[in-house]
């Protein structure tokens, strides 16, 4: 449901850019900005404003969402440790929706409310498929009167929005919701590879993984792209790297053990390593062939 206001968006990356082509799609009035400005391009011809640089969009916008890449964007976005932070988010509802620590959430909606602005969590679940379909599932955390404002704005993005109480309860239920899905593929990667050793039918394979109990989304779209060793990106390796890092460092925070995560990270690691960091997060698959070449040399 489009609201009547101007929102901003920054950020018009993997998961930004289709995010906000289905804001416009759902009639909403909508300005943008990116670092890249060629970004911009698909959303100009989708009917937004650009912005001609971050304060004009923020003068033109009280209600602003962010998608970008980690905090130090975030913090240069908002001008953070410099006299244009408090230029920018007063009188602001600023909504970070991509994933950091959940220390930096809770620090920065502090400095926002000491500078009479209001900050929602708005994680979101998913890569560049569900983005495109307007499926992720969105966690909310902030002010109960922030939250439901913008459920019906949120809309065209999400298909399910979760209230998760307050900063930083959205971030730390998308970093536990990760953890689940990290592991998940990275087992899936390593059961192909299992399964392409010993010389099994992979089309048979993926099959019997589609008509089984732990079918999913998920697995039916990362299992066709091991089989025709398509990589190309949705939720890129150095991304995936990122969130493992988020996650154990919440782990140790909170002193929980994490025993698989410890290994993801490490496979995520040794990926990039190999140059494959703008690949999908499925070539985590490579790392595990790289093993099998080390112990045999």
């Amino acid at each position: 449901m489009a609201s009547g206001e101007q929102i901003g968006f920054i950020g018009l990356g993997t998961m930004g850019e289709p995010m906000a082509l289905n804001l416009r799609r759902a009639g909403q009035s909508l300005m943008v900005w990116n670092r890249t400005a060629e970004r911009t391009a698909p959303l100009r011809e989708a009917g937004a404003k650009v912005a001609a640089d971050v304060d004009d969009l923020f003068a033109q916008c009280t209600t602003v969402l962010l998608m970008l890449e980690n905090e130090a964007a975030t913090d240069a976005v908002l001008g953070r440790d410099t006299e244009a932070f408090t230029h920018r988010v007063a009188g602001h509802c600023i909504v970070s929706m991509g994933t950091t620590s959940a220390k930096y959430s809770q620090g920065l909606s502090q400095d926002i409310a000491a500078a009479d602005g209001r900050f929602v969590e708005a994680p979101v679940s998913g890569s560049r498929k569900p983005a495109e379909a307007g499926q992720l599932v969105g966690m909310l955390a902030g002010p109960p009167e922030e939250v439901e404002r913008l459920r019906p704005m949120l809309s065209p993005i999400c298909k399910q929005l979760f209230d998760c109480g307050t900063v930083p309860g959205a971030l730390q239920m998308k970093l536990a919701v990760n953890t689940f899905l990290i592991t998940m593929v990275t087992g899936l990667a390593e059961a192909a590879h299992f399964a392409a050793r010993h010389g099994l039918d992979m089309d048979r394979f993926a099959d019997i993984l589609n008509a089984g109990p732990m079918a999913s989304d998920v697995s039916r779209v990362k299992i066709d792209k091991l089989r025709i060793q398509d990589f190309s990106r949705q939720a890129g390796i150095s991304d995936v790297l990122k969130n493992s890092r988020l996650v154990l460092e919440a782990a140790r925070a909170a002193g929980t053990a994490s025993p698989l995560m410890n290994v993801c990270e490490a496979l995520y690691a040794e990926t990039e390593a190999m140059g494959r960091d703008e690949d999908d997060m499925i070539a985590v698959v490579q790392a595990i062939e790289a093993r099998i070449r080390r112990s045999a040399s």
